[in-house]
Parts: C-alpha cells; sequence; structure tokens
C-alpha cells in the first residue's frame, strides 16, 4: 500500500488494557504450550497495531512538525507509550515464568527470552511518569532544531540546508555558514541546557528507581545489549586512541595540505578536497533512477526491495520548512513496510542516505514477515552494520551517481568513514561522563566536551568559531538528548562494516553473500555470533581496530601516491 493511503487512527488505550490483562491471567491457567503461543501470537497482534498507529504519526510528524494534529498525536504517545510498555512488559513477565519455555523456543529462539529478561529489566510503572517527561523533553528538543530559520545567503535556510554552504569550497563562506549555526544554537544555549540538564536528572532517577547505580548501564540495557557490556565498549575505545587517532591525524595533516592551509579549522573538518567535496550528479529523481538500477543490478533481493519502495512511495525526501532535521528508516509493522525519511540538499549526504538508510530499509524487509515482531530487528549496532555496509558494498556503482567524480568520491568516503570513529567514540564517552556525574553544571559539561575534543580529535582547532570553541558542539548532535548510549553503535558497526568492505576488494561476490547471511538472521543471533558466522572479528578484539585502520590507510596511501 501507498504511504499516502495508510490510515491513521489513535489507538484505545482502554481496550488494549483491558485485552492484556485478560491474556495476561490467561498464561498462568493454560495448559499447554500451544496455548501459551496462541496467546503470544495475539500480543504480537496488539504491539504490531500500536507499533503501527504510532509509527505513522511519528512519521508525519516529522515532516510537517508544524502540523497541528499530529503534534498532538505526539503528544498522545509522549505520555501514553509508558502507559502501554508497562502492558507489554506485564505481559512479559508472565510469559517468563512459563513452564513450557522450553517448547516456545522451539518457535521463539532461545535469544528472544534472554532479550526478554533484560527487557524487563528496564520497566517498572513506578517510572512511567518519568518516562513521560523523557518522551516530553526529546519531543521539545527535536521541534527546537527543526525551528532553526537561519538567514544566510539571501536565504531562510534550517540546519539541513545550510549543511551545503558548511562544505562550501570557498573557506570564508564555510566559516560564516558555521558561524550562523552557532548563532542559532548560542540563541537558544540555556534553553538546551536546561533540557540536557532535565534529561540526565530524569534518567538518573529512573535509574535508581530501578536499583541500578546510575544511568550507564540501564541505557545499555534498553539498548538490548546482550553480549558486551561497557567495559568491553571502554576497551574499543582505547584501541581508536592508541590506533586510529594518529593515522587519522595524518590524513588530516594530507587533508589540510590538500586545502592549502596550515591546519585544520572546525570548518574546514568537513572539507576533503581544495575544489569542493564530490556532489551527485542528478536532482532527487535522478539518484533514486541511478539506485534503481544499482539495487536491480546487485541481487535479485535488493531488486526486489527497491521496485517495493519505489512503487510504494515509501520516501520522504525533500528538505522543506518545518520538517524535522535528519534522516531515519523506521518500519510501519502492520503493513509489512519500511519507510526512509531524510532530507536531501545537493550534497554527498543525499547518496549515503540512499545506501545507509537503504540498508536499514533492506534488512527489514527481508525480515519483515517474521512471526515474532521481537525477532524481526537485532540489536542496534548490528541495524547499523547493516546499513554502514551497504554503503560500502554499493562501491561498484558508485559511477551511477558521480560519473567522473567517481575516485574522487571513493577517497572521500573512505576517509569520512575512518574519521567518523573518533568522533562517535567522542560522543559515547561524554555520554558516559555525564551519567557517572549526573551533578555537573552546564559549564563543566562543556568543559569535558573540549577535553574529550582533544582526546580523539586533537587535529581540530575552533579558534573563530564562538559557540563551538566554548564547548557547545555536544548540543547539535542530537542523539546525546534523544538516543542515549546509541551512538556508540555507529562505531562498532563502521568498523564491522570496513571489515566487509575490506573482503569486498578481495571478492566482492563473496564478501556480498557473506553480508546477505548476516542480514537474514535478523534478530535471531547476536552482534558477536554475526560477525563470527560472517567470518569477521568483533571491535573489541585487541588488534581488530589496527588490522581495519591499516588496511583502509594502505588503500589511502595508494590513492595519494597515483
Amino acid at each position: 500500500m501507498k504511504f499516502s493511503e495508510m490510515q491513521y487512527e489513535r489507538p484505545d488505550l482502554e481496550a488494549l488494557q483491558k485485552r492484556y490483562r485478560e491474556i495476561t491471567k490467561q498464561l498462568a491457567s493454560c495448559r499447554s504450550a500451544d496455548g501459551q503461543l496462541a496467546l503470544l501470537y495475539e500480543h504480537e497482534a496488539m504491539n504490531r497495531a500500536f507499533s503501527t498507529m504510532s509509527s505513522l504519526a511519528m512519521i508525519r510528524h516529522s515532516v510537517d512538525t508544524a502540523d497541528a494534529f499530529y503534534a498532538e498525536e505526539m503528544a498522545f504517545y509522549d505520555r501514553n507509550a509508558p502507559a502501554f510498555e508497562a502492558y507489554v512488559k506485564a505481559f512479559q513477565e508472565a510469559l517468563l515464568s512459563s513452564k513450557f519455555r522450553k517448547e516456545l523456543e522451539r518457535t521463539t529462539g532461545a535469544l528472544f527470552f534472554q532479550n526478554m529478561e533484560l527487557s524487563v529489566k528496564t520497566f517498572s510503572p513506578e517510572i512511567i511518569p518519568l518516562c513521560q517527561e523523557e518522551n516530553e523533553l526529546v519531543t521539545a528538543y527535536e521541534k527546537l532544531l527543526a525551528s532553526a530559520e537561519i538567514p544566510f545567503d539571501g536565504k531562510v535556510l534550517n540546519l539541513s540546508e545550510i549543511h551545503v554552504y558548511q562544505v562550501s569550497q570557498d573557506r570564508e563562506i564555510r566559516k560564516r555558514a558555521w558561524e550562523k549555526t552557532g548563532a542559532f544554537f548560542q540563541e537558544h544555549a540555556q534553553e538546551l541546557d536546561a533540557m540536557y540538564d532535565k534529561l540526565v536528572k530524569n534518567r538518573t532517577e529512573q535509574a535508581k528507581k530501578l536499583g541500578y547505580e546510575n544511568f550507564v548501564q540501564l541505557g545499555y540495557d534498553r539498548l538490548g545489549r546482550n553480549c558486551y557490556g561497557p567495559k568491553e565498549v571502554r576497551a574499543f575505545r582505547d584501541q581508536v586512541v592508541n590506533e586510529l587517532v594518529p593515522a587519522i591525524a595524518e590524513v588530516k595533516a594530507r587533508q589540510a595540505q590538500r586545502l592549502g592551509i596550515d591546519h585544520t579549522c572546525f570548518y574546514d573538518n568537513g572539507n576533503v578536497f581544495a575544489d569542493g567535496n564530490p556532489a551527485p550528479k542528478g536532482d532527487m529523481h535522478a539518484i533514486l533512477k541511478a539506485a534503481q538500477k544499482m539495487y536491480r543490478e546487485m541481487s535479485p533481493e535488493t531488486g526486489e526491495f527497491f521496485d517495493f519502495m519505489l512503487e510504494n512511495e515509501l520516501f520522504d525526501l525533500a528538505s522543506k520548512k518545518g520538517k524535522q532535521g535528519g534522516g531515519y528508516c523506521t518500519e510501519i509493522a502492520a503493513y509489512r513496510s519500511p519507510f526512509i525519511f531524510s532530507n536531501f540538499n545537493g550534497t554527498v549526504e543525499d547518496v549515503n542516505v540512499i545506501t545507509h538508510e537503504a540498508g536499514h530499509a533492506f534488512a527489514y524487509y527481508l525480515a519483515r514477515n517474521m512471526e515474532i515482531m521481537e525477532n524481526i530487528s537485532p540489536t542496534m549496532e548490528c541495524c547499523e552494520t547493516h546499513s554502514m555496509s551497504m554503503e560500502l558494498l554499493t562501491r561498484p556503482w558508485d559511477r551511477l551517481f558521480f560519473e567522473e567524480e567517481l575516485e574522487k568520491f571513493q577517497v572521500f568516503q573512505l576517509e569520512e568513514a575512518i574519521s567518523f570513529i573518533p568522533y562517535g567514540c567522542l560522543v559515547d564517552e561524554f555520554q558516559e561522563r555525564m551519567y557517572e556525574e549526573p551533578s555537573h553544571t552546564p559549564a563543566q559539561r562543556r568543559k569535558v566536551w573540549l577535553e574529550l575534543e582533544k582526546k580523539y580529535r586533537p587535529w581540530i582547532d575552533f579558534t573563530g568559531t564562538v559557540y563551538f570553541e566554548d564547548g557547545g558542539g555536544y548540543q547539535r548532535q542530537h542523539h546525546i538528548y534523544s538516543f542515549p548510549f546509541y551512538y556508540i553503535d555507529y562505531c562498532l558497526a563502521q568498523t564491522a562494516a570496513l571489515e566487509f568492505w575490506g573482503a569486498s576488494e578481495e571478492n566482492w561476490r563473496d564478501a556480498f553473500r557473506r553480508y546477505l547471511d548476516f542480514t537474514k538472521q535478523a534478530g535471531t543471533k547476536t552482534f558477536v555470533e554475526l560477525l563470527r558466522r560472517a567470518k569477521l572479528k568483533t571491535p573489541f578484539e585487541q588488534g581488530c581496530i589496527k588490522a581495519v585502520c591499516e588496511k583502509v590507510m594502505d588503500w589511502i596511501d595508494g590513492k595519494a601516491a597515483n
């Protein structure tokens, strides 16, 4: 069904609550695994229906944050999603005590129950008011960013549209663009400080009420991390500091040479070439046409998937006033459909969307008919491996998008891929520090951010961009507010994606076969199990980052030599 034809109706919470109470009570009296399985399927149907309406409201609100109807519907979910979660968690707790667990696992898989055990730890009816407040704060933050109206070059731009000027080959233009962006954040700095302070304290209070020492482990458990914890992530970050940061310092020194400057200032960091970054040849429609050709040639599965997306209009890509910034992929469960949201702006990011977000969408498309909804999606670092690997496995088709700038794009892509990882680690360590010390003042938070900038990105000079020089840069990274502890998933996934890329340089068909198998497992295996199945190292293993770094640097050095 086309997205525009999908009907929205606010869920009847009273009816849902009544039926959840009934099936939760019936679980205990069931005398067979088949009876409990039937109740599990009824839970799945109700969960799928609620998720569908929530997704439709969220998508339509993000497309137009000024739409009063969907703004009110989002307020409804902010208030009531925690109550719905309470019904679900009560059912799950009853299911976990089932004497037929072994029989049920033959249908659900063992990981289904292991993940459920982790999930029920993260919730109690006692924290519902805190969850409601957290949702409202996140919605307010996203709405504030979407409201940006930045005067520049005779236009009024949002945060996505001004990015074109932030990567201009004219250094003065990009400096002014960043100054204007900084001015918007500076204008709202106190409001953003207050929002984050409330979020940190709110999440900390949730953790305390649930019996956690602080929000760090609760944040991991909320993300369903079932095969590693903060200790392993710290070891990964140490590898990045010791192995990757020195190598990227060399990449950035070479970038400064290309740009004809002594060193990289903040407003230079995103500019890889003096004559401008590579840009796609053609508008949004041309990019979609090229993508369809690419996915049809790549494999029968990818071709069928992309045709489905186009036929059902499962994209909203054009940037416009009042639209939420950034990009995402989500699913509309009852319609078994992924949906891709973005803000095309004529830069290289437009192609990244059609590979990165399509990687997410492709993974959901492959798993969409699974009976058990909880098995459709793995943990988020696996999901990001789907998307970031797709970005790199599409390289044989890059010419469709970049024509004569093919090699320029491929250098840009690998330099950006490897340079991103330290930034992602910066974001992750910042969050860990904030939740370990929830009493920090706004000034202390800015001080920590600048300290971590020096640790992870010592090549960047912030002088001259006042807001960022003062350490306010964390406020524009919306994951810090909206998706705590998510950001390291990108780093772990980028590492795995670069391993897939390395394999594809030797044998693309075999690498894609392994990627397809990794993706088809959906949520039935852990991240570590999936990596081992794909014959990849885990990012936590000593030597993994060094091996990935050497492979990428050899490729980059080879191109520089030519």
